[in-house]
């Protein structure tokens, strides 16, 4: 029998994933739980497990297309007999009938782990050869597109991708370059950006402008210097992360009326205290910065201001208080801007704040968020300052009340005493969204985390 399997919203209401690269090929045996593809929606790069035990008859797309909730992504040849379906019903209850020893399907994640689990076995269908391993993949070409593959057509898609990290994936998506046909110069064969860039000098071709006329490089046009040797122009397709931070960023800035508040501290007591706690022996392990101390005291502040720890319903008519600290700290990582949070970081004291963020920056790095750590913030950090930059007046995250930048530490002539000093100064910059938060109430939270930074020691009478 048939199967069509559809892709499935892999969370909060997804409508859309890009599909980055098959692990399987036409013709492979898999059981339930096997890892078929890895997806990149808005929250995260997912690996999509299949929901049936089958052989793949059908591969309904290739590595670069956009592929909408709902529409074909994998044809499943399954035993038995009975005409050809669509899977159009919730996955778990789709797949319950080839799984009669009770097993539930995972379709995003790594699934059961399987004693010997690796790539499926593949075995020659019926009336076809073998396919080679590794088949070439076919090069997208124009805008994404979720039309499936026509039967019959000549181009395969890759079964494996070849080893390289998130940022070079990123890279050679960006360059256009299909980065299943390159021989990686790396270590045990790992795709390098030096690959990428090669392969994508090599294919680039004369472009022309809107014009009419050919692109200028600095050879072309007679030595005229573009930025880094590129094109004049370069275009890339608004997709993933982009384009839900830009849709998110704009409904939240002409949704919620923002106010943006400045304080400016001296913060050589938390300077101090931090270089003196590194020195204890449960701490010296750990990476502390002053974006720990302003997460600790940005905790202790919201339970005096829970105006700024609240939620916006307007369908409902209410303003929810949420008596919860789900932290959000802004992440540059190799897929663009993310906002993973740590949950119910009122609990944490300073050495845990320390590890979690730790672990936290960790997995933003390696691309490795999930949509549970995505999702469910209630307050948000970003630090500005690692950037080199004093202030700024930050866009509140969807759904949240309020936001705080935190700037660079700057050493400067500071009043200390009633005489000049040189000190230690950071800058704090909030916003919120005036509907649930009063100026008295921003000031005040902005007054207590300041109060904190500034002399540690206020937190054991302010709170």
């Amino acid at each position: 029998m048939l199967k069509v399997f559809n892709l499935p919203d892999l969370g909060e209401g997804l409508t859309e994933s890009e599909l980055l690269s098959w692990k399987i090929a036409v013709g492979d045996t898999v059981a339930v739980n096997d890892v078929l593809a890895e997806v990149e929606t808005a929250k995260a790069v997912v690996e999509l497990s299949s929901p049936f035990d089958g052989t793949i008859a059908e591969l309904h797309g290739e590595p670069g297309a956009v592929i909408q909730v709902g529409a074909p992504i994998i044809s499943f040849d399954l035993p038995g007999a009975g005409p050809d379906k669509t899977d159009n019903a919730p996955a778990s209850d789709a797949g319950s009938s080839s799984l009669p020893d009770g097993r539930v399907p995972t379709l995003v994640g790594y699934g059961a782990a399987v004693e010997g689990a690796g790539r499926p076995a593949r075995r020659a269908r019926a009336g076809r050869p073998a396919a080679p391993d590794p088949v070439t993949a076919a090069q997208p070409s124009g805008s994404p597109s979720s039309v499936p593959v026509p039967a019959g057509a000549t181009a395969t898609l890759t079964a494996e991708r070849p080893r390289s990290t998130p940022p070079v994936r990123k890279l050679a998506r960006d360059l256009g370059v299909n980065i299943a046909l390159l021989a990686g110069s790396g270590a045990g064969g790992v795709v390098t950006r030096e690959d990428v860039a090669a392969a994508a000098d090599g294919a680039r071709p004369a472009s022309a402008s809107p014009s009419g006329t050919d692109t200028l490089t600095e050879a072309a046009a007679g030595g005229v210097r573009t930025l880094g040797g590129r094109p004049r122009t370069e275009e890339e397709p608004i997709r993933s992360v982009r384009k839900a931070t830009a849709a998110a960023m704009t409904s939240s800035a002409f949704t919620a009326p923002h106010v943006t508040e400045f304080l400016t501290v001296d913060v050589t007591e938390s300077v101090e205290l931090l270089q003196e706690v590194r020195q204890r022996r449960d701490f010296r392990e750990l990476k502390l910065t002053p974006l720990t101390l302003v997460a600790r005291a940005a905790c202790l502040a919201l339970e005096r201001t829970p105006e700024l720890n609240a939620r916006w319903d307007g369908d409902g008519g209410r303003i929810i208080r949420q008596n919860y600290v789900n932290l959000g700290i802004a992440a540059a990582t190799p897929r663009g801007l993310m906002v993973p949070n740590l949950k119910d970081a009122q609990d944490l004291d300073l050495r845990s704040l320390a590890i979690r963020l730790a672990e936290l920056t960790e997995v933003a790095r390696e691309g490795k968020l999930t949509p549970e750590q995505l999702s469910g913030g209630t307050f948000t950090l970003t630090n500005v300052g690692v950037f080199g930059v004093d202030a700024g007046t930050p866009i509140i995250n969807p759904g949240e009340a309020g936001i705080l930048a935190i700037g660079q530490v700057r050493r400067m002539p500071w009043e200390y005493r009633d005489e000049i000093a040189l000190r230690q100064v950071m800058t704090l910059s909030l916003s919120f969204d005036h509907r649930l938060v009063d100026g008295e109430q921003g000031s005040r939270f902005l007054a207590d985390v300041g109060a904190v930074l500034a002399r540690p020691g206020m937190a054991l009478a302010l709170f």
